[in-house]
């Protein structure tokens, strides 16, 4: 039996979805994706995806730079 967790393709969001895991509306990430500076995302045909492992190191980046900024 294989195991197909491990090789799993990380969850793709929508920026709404992305939005609510962020607790941000979505015209902020809207607005950060204009200036580069939210977390990293694509499009695929019209839609804008965000990968669930970038938003996780993007929001740890974040922290990061909270407690250097101490």
């Amino acid at each position: 039996m294989t195991d197909h967790t491990a090789s799993r393709e990380p969850e793709l969001l929508t920026i709404t979805e992305a939005a609510d895991l962020l607790r941000a509306p979505v015209a902020t990430l809207r607005y950060w994706r204009h200036l580069g500076t939210g977390p990293r995302s694509f499009r695929l045909g019209r839609r804008v995806l965000y990968r669930t492992d970038d938003l996780h190191a993007w929001i740890a980046q974040q922290h990061a730079q909270a407690l250097d900024r101490r």
